[in-house]
């Protein structure tokens, strides 16, 4: 029974961050993970470690620990509850501390906008999904979601069961 209890415990610790072992103190996590790609010095005085693993992973590991290394907690900044608490009006620091690294940044001229974009966990039709923050003037206006699908479109019968997206015709592709 003992064993069985342990084992819960373990497959929770591990979806909670997101596959990642759980850890009993900020050596240790060195030890197992390597170098945080950032340390966070929080205002309660505890430290929060960042292992990113961006551009193609869809989890980031945050580690916080306190003043003695002991950890405190784990958690995957990329989940969907994390991402929810994303809210119109934060800086770029509260974004970049709250979901850690970014995989990409977009600036659009014309709109003034600046994207971030982190690679999440797959929820929608296609192969990929990104979570976007859009920043004006360094503050959140929105967030979105952008699905990726593979480069010739939908596969007919495949998990979609959407049809394959036509191909241009032939006078509408420039000759380079």
């Amino acid at each position: 029974m003992a064993t069985l209890l342990a084992a819960a415990a373990l497959v929770a610790g591990c979806a909670q961050t997101g596959g990642f072992r759980p850890v009993a103190s900020e050596a240790e996590a060195i030890a197992v993970h390597g170098e945080p790609a950032r340390r966070w010095h929080n205002e309660d005085g505890t430290r929060t470690l960042e292992y990113p693993t961006q551009p193609f992973g869809h989890v980031t590991l945050m580690v916080t620990v306190d003043a003695a290394g002991s950890v405190l907690r784990q958690e995957n900044a990329l989940s969907f509850e994390n991402l929810a608490r994303i809210e119109r009006g934060m800086t770029r620091e509260q974004v970049s501390r709250l979901l850690g690294t970014h995989r990409s940044v977009e600036i659009f001229r014309l709109s003034g906008a600046e994207v971030w974009d982190w690679n999440i966990e797959n929820d929608g039709p296609g192969i990929y999904t990104y979570f976007n923050v859009h920043f004006i003037d360094g503050k959140v206006v929105r967030t979105s979601r952008t699905y990726i699908f593979p480069h010739d479109g939908p596969e007919m019968g495949g998990r979609s069961g959407v049809f394959p997206f036509p191909a241009f015709p032939r006078h509408l592709v420039s000759a380079s």
